[in-house]
């Protein structure tokens, strides 16, 4: 059986909480796939291209994981790719409602995937992509937040 791996996810931008949750999936799973959600709903800083590519710069040192864009179902994409595990990550007891429903509708629509919860360490608990964004087009100092590929990329974006 494989031991195969989706982290799905916006990552607009990719933050260490995220780096955090992919190096400990990469030590778990014998693949993980970073699963970048095109998501126009959410009306994304960056584009799907960028995020991917971010994502794939920042963390290129880990042979076990591959990083690529999806639109639809993360079930359906999980599926094509053989995972049989998603991984989600919980930063706070806010977060357990939202994502047990998403794991009790993932296992309806595909019982063969299961999905695994992983928590951050202690200091990665308050960060989240949102919250990075708006430090950074506000002018804040976002390099304890993110990779300093990813703190360039903001600061551009702040520029234009």
């Amino acid at each position: 059986m494989n031991r195969y791996a989706v982290y799905p996810g916006t990552f607009d931008p990719i933050t260490n909480g995220h780096q955090d949750l992919v190096r400990r999936a990469a030590s778990i799973f014998e693949r993980v796939i970073v699963a970048i959600a095109a998501n126009p709903n959410k009306a994304p800083m960056f584009s799907l291209q960028t995020r991917v590519d971010l994502a794939r710069r920042v963390l290129s040192d880990l042979p076990n994981i591959q990083v690529l864009g999806y639109s639809g179902l993360t079930v359906e994409f999980a599926r094509k790719q053989g995972a049989r595990v998603i991984v989600r990550g919980l930063r706070a007891v806010s977060d357990f409602e939202f994502e047990f429903q998403l794991a009790n509708m993932s296992r309806h629509l595909e019982r063969d995937i299961e999905t695994v919860f992983l928590t951050p360490q202690e200091q990665f608990t308050f960060i989240s992509s949102t919250l990075v964004r708006e430090i950074a087009v506000l002018g804040g100092d976002v390099s304890e937040f993110v990779h300093p590929i990813v703190e360039e990329e903001l600061k551009k974006r702040r520029e234009t």
